[in-house]
């Protein structure tokens, strides 16, 4: 990504306070709604003692963890850190930017979910890409971080919910 491009992407909202205000609440909304979903998830497996439950914890918690030192490993400078202007939505992290660790959350959340329930799966996927879409014109990610992030959680949920049983 150059400076011009997160300069134009970010400017569809930059000086705009409404659409910074809509920006920063569907994040919150995407992000609370999905986070969300997981423990209610892992309630029901647990209360119906279905046998997928630990799958649902452990895969997810394992591709996390590789997510995040690897993301360490990398330690990528997020976009407005590269081109010295401050990013919509409020962030002052230093790096660690690819990829993304929303997306990809949602995103195995979506393929742990969507193994027992393939509508809500599907519909988490959706969240999902809405959450990239927004955190790329928020400034806080470039379009190749939400991508690679998305990408990775499908992977890790294929290959832990349908490789590996």
């Amino acid at each position: 990504m150059t400076k011009e491009t997160y300069r134009k992407i970010t400017g569809l909202v930059r000086e705009h306070p409404k659409r910074i205000r809509l920006l920063e609440t569907g994040n919150r909304i995407l992000t609370g709604g999905v986070f969300i979903s997981y423990p209610l998830f892992l309630i029901s497996l647990a209360f119906g003692r279905h046998k997928f439950f630990w799958r649902a914890v452990f895969v997810p918690a394992v591709s996390f963890l590789v997510v995040t030192l690897f993301r360490k490993c990398i330690n990528a400078p997020r976009p407005y850190e590269k081109f010295g202007m401050p990013p919509v939505l409020k962030k002052d992290t230093a790096g660690n930017s690819f990829p993304s660790r929303h997306v990809f959350s949602v995103f195995i959340i979506a393929m742990t979910e969507g193994y027992c329930y393939p509508v809500l799966g599907f519909l988490l996927c959706i969240a999902g890409a809405a959450m990239g879409v927004l955190r790329v014109i928020g400034g806080v990610h470039e379009v190749r971080d939400v991508t690679v992030g998305a990408l990775v959680g499908i992977a890790c949920g294929i290959a832990g919910f349908y490789i590996f049983i």
